[in-house]
């Protein structure tokens, strides 16, 4: 018998639709590497949030290893790559309410300039197996929630925290 898929997919599925059934903005916290593909200049800590919600995200496509789409940045349209593996949280922008992931060692650093895997100070907090993630709170304080496909302007504000 083969190793099964990954949950990790249809997990982030699952939690987009019950945002946008639920009149949310889905929120992904990406930890950027070589595979993905946004704009250096939104990435902070060598991670970025996107908002991924239907007025944000162009032609979105959610498979198995990679999420695709169109976004607007600053007025100009990108392309947006980001491997499922580097996705480290889902979640609601307006309760804060979503699924954290762990990103493994390959998917950090790899556009953190000099920072070691070691210095992220997340990285704690983030479940041990990447298939066992709890559905919680996602806290989004040390998240650049300005930034990123969409965002909210600076000063709209953040989830509740609590």
């Amino acid at each position: 018998m083969s190793e099964p898929t990954s949950q990790k997919p249809y997990l982030l599925r699952a939690l987009y639709e019950w945002c946008v059934d639920n009149g949310f903005t889905p929120y992904i916290s990406v930890t950027v590497d070589a595979d993905t593909r946004v704009p250096m200049e939104y990435v902070r800590k060598g991670e970025i949030v996107l908002n991924i919600g239907p007025l944000a995200a162009n032609k979105l496509r959610m498979g198995n290893e990679f999420i695709d789409f169109a976004a607007r940045f600053g007025g100009v349209s990108k392309d947006i790559v980001v491997p499922v593996s580097a996705v480290g949280a889902i979640y609601a922008r307006e309760n804060g309410q979503g699924m954290s992931f762990e990103v493994p060692e390959a998917g950090r650093g790899g556009a953190r300039r000099g920072e070691s895997a070691g210095s992220d100070p997340g990285a704690g907090a983030r479940s041990a197996d990447s298939t066992a993630a709890g559905l919680r709170e996602v806290p989004t304080a040390s998240v650049d929630q300005g930034k990123g496909a969409g965002g909210p302007d600076p000063g709209e504000p953040r989830p509740p925290s609590g």
